[in-house]
């Protein structure tokens, strides 16, 4: 059972999991509509769920939970480290999925890069934060959070 400041980023990654899978079944043409007409679909999904989630979601990681975490664990930096490189990359990603170009790679590349950041945070990150940051402090972060997830969707 997650804590309840994770719940929230949780749930995105419970969203961000399913589209992981479509992405890389699309790239390998395993869902319909296959060929270029499924790819822009796909491509146009992951482009709403990145402005839509994955915007407030690094955000929140970015700017509460990845510092608290950094001074709770001193040994957690390297892999903070790597999961802001994932964010990076996503970010980096999206002027190539909006103009179209190279999809059926760049969309499996970019579902299977969603699904290890998503289940390395949920199986490592999310642990670490349980077990180590106080409650109190655990409780403000989750305020901060849902104030971050919130302002992007009112």
């Amino acid at each position: 059972m997650r804590h309840d400041s994770l719940i929230p980023l949780s749930q995105d990654h419970h969203h961000g999991l399913a589209l992981a899978l479509r992405c890389r079944k699309q790239g390998l043409g395993q869902i319909r509509p296959m060929g270029a007409e499924g790819l822009r679909e796909r491509a146009k999904e992951f482009l709403a769920f990145y402005a839509n989630n994955l915007v407030p979601h690094f955000r929140a990681e970015e700017e509460v939970l990845f510092p608290l975490l950094r001074s709770a664990v001193p040994g957690s930096g390297e892999m903070i480290d790597e999961l802001v490189r994932n964010h990076a990359q996503i970010r980096q990603a999206i002027p190539q999925l909006e103009a179209g170009t190279g999809l059926a790679k760049l969309i499996f590349d970019l579902g299977d890069l969603l699904e290890r950041h998503i289940r390395k945070e949920e199986r490592e990150l999310f642990p670490l934060f349980e077990q180590h940051v106080e409650r109190g402090s655990a409780e403000t972060a989750g305020v901060e959070i849902k104030k971050i997830l919130q302002s992007v969707s009112a």
